[in-house]
């Protein structure tokens, strides 16, 4: 791939405007706020994705929250998942005494999460739940919903808002269609 492309040459339509991230982040932020007030909640942020959601994420929470990052990887360079989640990183605080939401840019096959939550849950958190910024309900391998849904969107091939295609592309303020004349070029 040659990533020296215009950054134009990679994209499609605009499948979700940052206008309606940013109402839905809102949204999404003002639930935990109402659900998790008086509680020891941790956000969990999935790396690299899902950092630029989770950053906008607890700017809108209005109660104290505590932040870690877990590095997951099941893409490799390739834009399909290889059904194998390998852990790269840990998180680096115990969670047994505290209400945990894992931040995630992206449901999609659900077999991270599937891993993510039943690693989690032997950690004995007081209750375990999912944040995502976007959904593809087609693609799901495994019945798994976020308790926070993000917004749903169709099986295309999506970067942008953190999501990338070869590590590129996660700096884009909205979500975009790849081109797919540029897919495993």
């Amino acid at each position: 791939m040659d990533k020296t492309m215009d950054i134009n040459e990679y994209l499609g339509e605009v499948l979700v405007s940052r206008e309606e991230i940013q109402k839905k982040v809102k949204e999404l932020a003002a639930q935990i706020t109402e659900d998790y007030r008086g509680k020891k909640l941790i956000l969990i942020g999935v790396l690299k994705g899902g950092f630029v959601f989770m950053a906008d994420l607890v700017r809108e929470i209005k109660i104290p929250v505590e932040m870690d990052f877990i590095a997951v990887s099941s893409y490799g360079s390739s834009t399909k998942t290889c059904g194998v989640v390998r852990l790269l990183k840990d998180i680096d605080v115990p969670l047994n005494d505290k209400h945990v939401i894992i931040v995630e840019d992206i449901i999609d096959t659900g077999l991270t999460l599937t891993y993510l939550k039943e690693m989690f849950s032997s950690r004995n958190p007081l209750s375990l739940k999912i944040c995502s910024a976007f959904d593809k309900p087609s693609r799901r391998l495994v019945d798994l919903k976020a308790e926070y849904q993000g917004i749903v969107i169709p099986d295309k091939y999506v970067v942008g808002y953190g999501l990338d295609y070869d590590g590129i592309l996660r700096n884009l303020h909205d979500l975009y269609i790849l081109n797919e004349k540029v897919i495993d070029k």
